[in-house]
């Protein structure tokens, strides 16, 4: 079955940075588009990037622009959100998302924190 883990949150400083990884598997992961969501108390969950299935394509919400990067392996079934300048209102639970004929799928989720 589909499944995703998310790993790499925690507690950051203002101005820090965290890489969040995602680990893909019970599919054909390199004929997928991947992205990260995230959802922050009391708000509805949000996209922040989206990449395509061999990496050649990325999109971002305008506010991660220039702070934010998705990248993916595709030989290690692998989906990556770097993130640097981070702000308070980063702090949210992340989310690794796909969609499979027509059917979400979601991990977790890994909370990252931005405080100091």
């Amino acid at each position: 079955q589909v499944r995703l883990v998310e790993s790499g949150g925690g507690l950051v400083q203002p101005g820090g940075s965290l890489r969040l990884s995602c680990a893909a598997s019970g599919f054909t992961f390199s004929s997928y588009g991947m992205a990260w969501y995230r959802q922050a108390p009391g708000k509805e969950r949000e996209l922040v990037a989206s990449i395509s299935s061999a990496g050649s394509w990325t999109n971002y919400v305008d506010s991660m622009k220039g702070r934010f990067t998705i990248s993916r392996d595709n030989a290690k079934n692998m989906v990556y959100l770097q993130m640097n300048s981070l702000k308070p209102e980063d702090t949210a639970v992340y989310y690794c998302n796909v969609k499979i004929l027509g059917r979400t799928y979601w991990g977790q989720g890994t909370q990252v924190t931005v405080s100091s």
